[in-house]
């Protein structure tokens, strides 16, 4: 089942072109990767799927009906988010973070209900956070707000999650551990697309890649056919040899004398 549909999409920030004539499908269970440079528009791309700002030509589906059709509560009833960073205006408990993940579906003025704390609890369990829910989140580590948030984008219970950098100041057994998760999130039938700079992380969690550079798609399709050499050096103007080990790949420079 096809939950978005992004077609011949552009978007220009003061005459500068940004994105140009992405085209891709977001099908249910399925995770996708975002790979490229600074500046490459994936976190434009990302603000365009949630509705924030708008194509300047093409169209962005949700649901077979075009984005900005859908109010926004509905929207938000359907794609969650995790942010690179996420500073609170109050002092929240990691717990009272993971509720927020019920408002689209309670609102700001409805308590919520008994069978939704029972999901919070569960969620929380599955993210390992439930010994942290009476901390103040701003107190966590970069891993622990990480699987705060993935936990408050969970309880939002929508098809369809997006994930802005989600391993960005995270020691290397964090980064393994979230993204075998994202993994898992998305076998379970969840739509998740991921904003990441590292082209081995792709063969952890990605079954599809979409490879950018300045604002264009340049490669499109698994991580095993796509993430070659001559694709690490067109992206980051960086000469590298792989190894190949299983299913992963990954890459070490060439020596430049």
């Amino acid at each position: 089942m096809v939950l978005l549909n992004i077609e011949n999409v552009n978007y220009q920030l003061n005459k500068t072109p940004i994105l140009q004539n992405i085209n891709f499908k977001v099908s249910a269970g399925k995770s996708i990767a975002l790979l490229g440079t600074n500046g490459a528009g994936k976190t434009t791309l990302l603000r365009l799927l949630l509705g924030l700002i708008q194509p300047n030509s093409g169209m962005i589906h949700l649901l077979g009906k075009p984005l900005t059709q859908w109010p926004r509560q509905v929207i938000a009833q359907n794609i969650a988010y995790v942010p690179q960073q996420h500073i609170p205006h109050f002092p929240f408990t990691a717990r009272q973070i993971v509720e927020q993940g019920c408002l689209p579906k309670t609102g700001f003025f409805n308590s919520i209900g008994q069978q939704q704390q029972q999901y919070i609890e569960q969620v929380m369990q599955q993210m390992a956070i439930t010994h942290l829910q009476s901390r103040t989140y701003n107190t966590l580590s970069g891993g622990e707000r990480q699987r705060t948030l993935i936990a408050r984008a969970l309880v939002q219970q929508t098809p369809i999650i997006l994930l802005d950098e989600p391993t960005n100041g995270l020691d290397y057994g964090s980064q393994i551990r979230l993204l075998l998760l994202l993994k898992t999130i998305a076998h379970e039938g969840k739509s998740i697309i991921t904003i990441t700079h590292s082209p081995e992380h792709t063969f952890l969690f990605a079954d599809h890649v979409l490879a950018m550079k300045q604002g264009k798609i340049i490669a499109s399709g698994s991580p095993q056919h796509i993430i070659t050499p001559d694709l690490i050096t067109e992206l980051y103007n960086t000469q590298v040899d792989d190894i190949n080990i299983g299913q992963a790949r990954f890459f070490i420079p060439k020596k430049q004398y």
